[in-house]
């Protein structure tokens, strides 16, 4: 069996900008490197679920995101913190042109991506987590089956100060400031 740790990708390991497309535009976060390496070497699989409606919007293509993965992984690779996979969901229901625009599986809240993993790991649910900036991302974490990490990072620390306890305890397993603090909040509940 697979311990992943799923991650969303804008404002979780790259600075949030608005519809990143172009490698030049690329900041990965600092410490995800690092706190990505420590995770891997405690024998994590790394893998990226992210929404990308800026496809369904006509604003770059899906090309344009498969370059941009590579080049993040080149990146993390230089510090030992590669991706073992990347999913998107190019879809989006309101907002998309052409067959972009459905509501589809994929897209978080929802598990398209995580069972899309499937095909590639066998993921063990109680050893695996879910690490994103947005409420989507933990409750498409627990709606798979793993915890779910909030970071601070990108839409983070202002969503998690204006959750009710009773938001969070619904939502989330874990608030970390950043990747760093996430990890560690991890590997401290897995005894490592």
């Amino acid at each position: 069996m697979d311990k992943i740790v799923f991650l969303d990708r804008d404002g979780t390991i790259n600075e949030e900008v608005e519809y990143l497309h172009r490698p030049s535009d690329l900041v990965i976060l600092p410490g995800v490197s690092a706190a990505l390496k420590r995770l891997k070497e405690q024998g994590f699989r790394l893998v990226v679920v992210t929404n990308q409606a800026g496809v369904a919007r006509g604003y770059y293509s899906e090309s344009d995101v498969e370059e941009l993965h590579e080049y993040m992984n080149r990146l993390l690779a230089k510090d030992g913190a590669e991706i073992d996979r990347y999913f998107y969901c190019p879809h989006h229901p309101d907002h998309g042109i052409g067959d972009y625009k459905q509501p589809c599986h994929c897209r978080k809240p929802d598990i398209g991506m995580f069972e899309m993993a499937e095909k590639y790991f066998q993921v063990d649910k109680s050893h695996s987590y879910m690490i994103g900036d947005k409420l989507l991302d933990t409750e498409a974490g627990h709606n798979y089956g793993v915890n779910a990490v909030l970071v601070g990072t990108g839409y983070g620390k202002e969503l998690y100060y204006g959750l009710t306890e009773e938001e969070k305890k619904e939502s989330l397993d874990a608030y970390a400031e950043d990747m760093t603090a996430a990890a560690a909040w991890i590997l401290n509940r897995e005894g490592v």
